[in-house]
C-alpha cells in the first residue's frame, strides 16, 4: 500500500487484502522463524541475520521470504522454524546452520536430519510440525496464528482476514447484536475470574454516561506465566481488533493497553501496530468511513502483581498508587476516572474477532457446558515438553501433562500440578482426570486463573510449595487491608515454622482458621485467593504436614532443617568429586577410599548430590 494512502472504506480494505495475497504467492518458499522473547534469548536474531545473508549470497532473496513471527509455543526447542512448502520443522538452531538450511532445504528440497525434532517417547526424528506430540494434541485457535504472522506487519494480519470482524459489525450488526453474539459464544474472562464477557459488556453499555473506556489488561504477573505476553507480542493487531469490536459494542471512543514494563518486546510491537493502524486509517476518526471513531493508548505498569486487579490497574492508569478499592460499585459503572469501563485481559480480547467472524455458536461448540472455547496455558516444571499449550476447555489435566507434556523429565513419578498461578491450588495425580474447567477446578480447591500449570514430581515438598507461594503473595500484597497484610504474613510464619522443625499439632487448625479469615475478609482477589496453596496442600497432602510436625521429617528431602546428607560408604569409590565441589569443606576422605560428611560443618546445600555420579549420596 503506498505510503500515506489510507483505507477509506470496506472496498479499499478488500482490495488491499487481495493484493497482499497475490504478492505472497510470488514466493516459492517461506521460512517462518520464531522471533518471540524465548527464542530471542537463544540467539534467534543471529540466526535470522545469517539466513538473510545466505539468501543474499545466492541471490534468491526475492523468491524466498523470511518471516519473523511471534512465539510458536514450544519455547524450550528454540530457536525454531517452519519451512513451507512441506511444514518442515527445525529446532535448536544456530547461526552456523543458516547456510546449510538455504543450500540443502530451500535450494535442493532436502531435509537436514540433524535439525529435526526428536520425539522423547519414541526417540524417532519428526519431520513436520503437525506430527510433533506437543502440537498434535492441542487445539490452537489463537497460537496457530502466531506461527505465520509478522507481528510488525499490519499487511500480514490483513491478509489472514484481519479486521474482517470489525468490518462485519460496522456493516451488519447493532451493538446489541455484538453483545448477543458474545453471549451465544459463552466467552468468559481469561484473566482469572472467569466472569461472563457479555454480561460485563452489557452492564457497561447500559451504564449512564456518554464517555466510556475499554482496557486491555496485559499486566501478567504470575510466576512462569507468559501467555498474554506471547499473544500481545506475536499478534498485536488481533488484540487491537478485539478491543475495537468491544468499544463499538459498549459505546467507547478511547481504549488503553496496560502492559507491564518487564515486557519490552510486547510494548514495542504494540506501539508499531498502533502506529500502523493509524496510518492505514484503522484507528482514529471515522474508521472505514462508517462513523466509528476510536483510538488506543499504552499505559506501562511498574511490575506490581496487585495491579492485575481491575481497580488497582485503573488507579495506576490514573497516576495513583496501584491499590484496589471496594467492589460495592462495579467498574462497568464507576471505572477509569469514574467513567463506565470494560476491562478484559489479552486473551479475552484476542478471542473476540474470531467469534464475530465465525459466529458465537462456533466458539461455543468447543469446551464444556460452563466453560467454552479454548484456553492457553503455560506448561512448566518437571515435564519433558514445556511451553505454551492451547486446548479446548474441558481437556483433562492428564492429557495436558502426559500427552502434550509427555510425562516427567527425569524419570521420577509425577506427584501434583499447581494450576492458576500463585493463588491457585495444588492437585494430586489422582485428580488428573479432572477437566480443565472454571467450575471443576474451583470445586477441587484450585482454579484456571490466568493459565499457569506447574508440574511437580515426587521430589517436591508440598509444604515448601505452600511456603514459596505465600512468600510471593506477601511480597506482592499492597498491604491496604488488614486481613491480607497480616493474615498472609501469619500463615507464612506458621508454614515456615513447620518446614524448620518447629511445627506444633495445633498449627493445622490455626492455618485453616487463618485461611478462612483471609479469604472471606480481604478486599481484592489477591487476598481472597491467597490461602489456596495452603488449603489445597492441606486437603490433598495432609501426610506431609504430619511428617513435618510429628516426625520432624521432610519426606521429599527438601526442607533443610529436617534433612541431612550422608555418604553410602559401600557405594562410594573415593573419586573425590563431592569433596572438590563442596564449598564448605564438609567432606573428608582419601582418594579411592570412602568419604564421609561432617554433619557439624555441612550446610545442606545439595551440591554433593548433584555432582555424584555413583548414587552414593543419601538424603534422610
Amino acid at each position: 500500500m503506498p505510503k500515506g494512502k489510507k483505507i477509506k472504506n470496506v472496498k479499499d480494505l478488500t482490495e488491499l487484502r487481495k493484493r497482499i495475497r497475490l504478492r505472497d504467492k510470488s514466493f516459492t518458499s517461506k521460512i517462518f522463524i520464531c522471533g518471540g522473547t524465548g527464542c530471542r534469548a537463544s540467539r534467534a536474531q543471529d540466526v535470522i541475520d545469517a539466513l538473510r545473508k545466505a539468501l543474499k549470497k545466492r541471490e534468491i532473496e526475492k523468491s524466498v521470504q523470511i518471516r519473523v513471527t511471534g512465539c510458536h509455543g514450544f519455547c524450550e526447542q528454540g530457536p525454531l522454524m517452519i519451512i513451507e512448502p512441506g511444514n518442515i520443522f527445525y529446532s535448536g538452531l544456530k547461526p552456523k546452520d543458516a547456510d546449510e538450511i538455504i543450500a540443502t532445504t530451500i535450494v535442493k528440497g532436502e531435509v537436514i536430519e540433524r535439525l529435526l525434532y526428536i520425539d522423547p517417547v519414541t526417540s524417532k526424528k519428526v519431520r513436520t510440525e503437525s506430527e510433533i506430540p506437543f502440537y498434535r494434541a492441542q487445539d490452537r485457535q489463537l497460537l496457530a496464528q502466531n506461527t505465520h504472522l509478522d507481528p510488525c506487519s499490519i499487511e500480514d494480519y490483513i491478509a489472514t482476514r484481519g479486521y474482517s470482524g470489525l468490518t462485519k459489525i460496522l456493516t451488519e450488526f447493532t451493538p446489541e447484536d455484538v453483545i448477543n453474539e458474545i453471549r451465544t459464544s459463552g466467552l468468559r474472562g481469561r484473566g482469572g475470574a472467569g466472569f461472563p464477557t457479555a454480561k460485563k459488556w452489557d452492564e457497561c453499555r447500559s451504564a449512564p454516561g456518554d464517555e466510556k473506556y475499554v482496557i486491555c489488561n496485559a499486566d501478567e504477573g504470575d510466576p512462569g506465566a507468559y501467555m498474554d505476553r506471547s499473544v500481545l507480542e506475536g499478534n498485536p493487531h488481533l488484540v487491537i481488533e478485539g478491543m475495537m469490536i468491544g468499544a463499538w459494542a459498549i459505546g467507547a471512543e478511547q481504549g488503553y493497553i496496560y502492559v507491564r514494563n518487564e515486557y519490552p518486546l510486547a510494548v514495542k510491537h504494540v506501539q508499531i501496530a498502533l502506529q500502523q493502524a493509524r496510518e492505514y486509517g484503522l484507528l482514529g476518526n471515522n474508521i472505514l468511513g462508517l462513523g466509528f471513531s476510536f483510538d488506543i493508548k499504552i499505559g506501562r505498569g511498574g511490575g506490581a502483581f496487585v495491579c492485575g486487579e481491575s481497580t488497582a490497574l485503573m488507579a495506576s492508569l490514573e497516576g495513583k498508587v496501584g491499590e484496589p478499592r471496594a467492589k460495592d460499585v462495579h467498574t462497568t459503572t464507576d471505572g477509569l476516572w469514574h467513567k463506565p469501563t470494560t476491562l478484559n485481559n489479552v486473551e479475552t480480547w484476542a478471542n473476540v474477532p474470531s467469534i464475530i467472524s465465525n459466529g458465537g455458536a462456533w466458539f461455543a461448540s468447543k469446551g464444556t457446558t460452563g466453560s467454552k472455547g479454548t484456553k492457553i496455558f503455560a506448561l512448566t516444571g518437571q515435564v519433558k515438553n514445556t511451553g505454551l499449550v492451547e486446548v479446548a476447555m474441558g481437556t483433562s489435566l492428564r492429557t495436558i501433562v502426559f500427552d502434550i507434556g509427555v510425562g516427567a523429565i527425569n524419570g521420577r513419578a509425577i506427584k501434583a500440578v499447581q494450576t492458576g498461578g500463585p493463588s491457585g491450588g495444588c492437585l494430586p495425580v489422582d485428580k488428573f482426570d479432572l477437566p480443565v474447567d472454571f467450575d471443576e477446578l474451583y470445586n477441587a480447591g484450585s482454579m484456571v486463573g490466568s493459565g499457569g500449570i506447574v508440574v511437580m514430581d515426587e521430589k517436591t515438598c508440598m509444604v515448601d510449595v505452600a511456603k514459596y507461594f505465600l512468600t510471593f503473595l506477601l511480597d506482592e500484597s499492597c498491604g491496604k487491608c488488614v486481613p491480607c497484610r497480616l493474615g498472609i504474613d501469619r500463615m507464612l510464619e506458621i508454614v515456615t515454622d513447620i518446614t524448620e522443625g518447629s511445627g506444633q499439632p495445633d498449627h493445622i487448625g490455626l492455618l485453616r482458621e487463618l485461611a478462612d479469615t483471609v479469604s472471606s475478609a480481604s478486599l481484592c482477589g489477591l487476598g481472597k485467593t491467597a490461602p489456596n496453596p495452603v488449603l489445597s496442600t492441606l486437603r490433598y497432602f495432609p501426610e506431609e504436614y504430619e511428617a513435618h510436625i510429628h516426625e520432624k521429617r521432610c519426606p521429599a528431602g527438601v526442607c533443610q532443617a529436617l534433612i541431612k546428607y550422608e555418604i553410602d560408604t559401600e557405594n562410594c569409590n573415593g573419586c573425590g568429586a563431592c569433596l572438590r565441589a563442596c564449598p564448605h569443606d564438609a567432606i573428608k576422605g582419601e582418594k579411592k577410599e570412602a568419604h564421609i560428611i561432617d554433619q557439624l560443618v555441612c550446610q545442606k546445600c545439595g551440591i554433593c548430590l548433584s555432582v555424584c555420579k555413583f548414587d552414593s549420596i543419601r538424603v534422610s
